[in-house]
């Protein structure tokens, strides 16, 4: 139940974090804590980053999502 709870929850907050964290073979909760360390540090900067990292996933998603068709090509 834990794990479904988890898994939902990081895809419905755009799931940068989990994907930066696969790309560079770490642990999420590592990724997310230092997110929050360095927007405490910065007065809020790295919240940029990562909305246009979600726009930038959610396009790359979509693309994917339109090449799999057989009727798109």
């Amino acid at each position: 139940m834990a794990q479904i709870f988890k898994y939902t929850l990081e895809k419905s907050m755009f799931g940068v974090c989990s994907q930066l964290a696969d790309y560079m073979n770490i642990s999420t909760k590592s990724v997310r804590l230092s997110f929050v360390y360095a927007s405490f540090f910065t007065l809020g900067s790295p919240i940029i980053f990562y909305l246009v990292a979600a726009f930038w996933l959610n396009i790359k998603r979509y693309a994917q999502e339109r090449r799999t068709r057989i009727w798109d090509l």
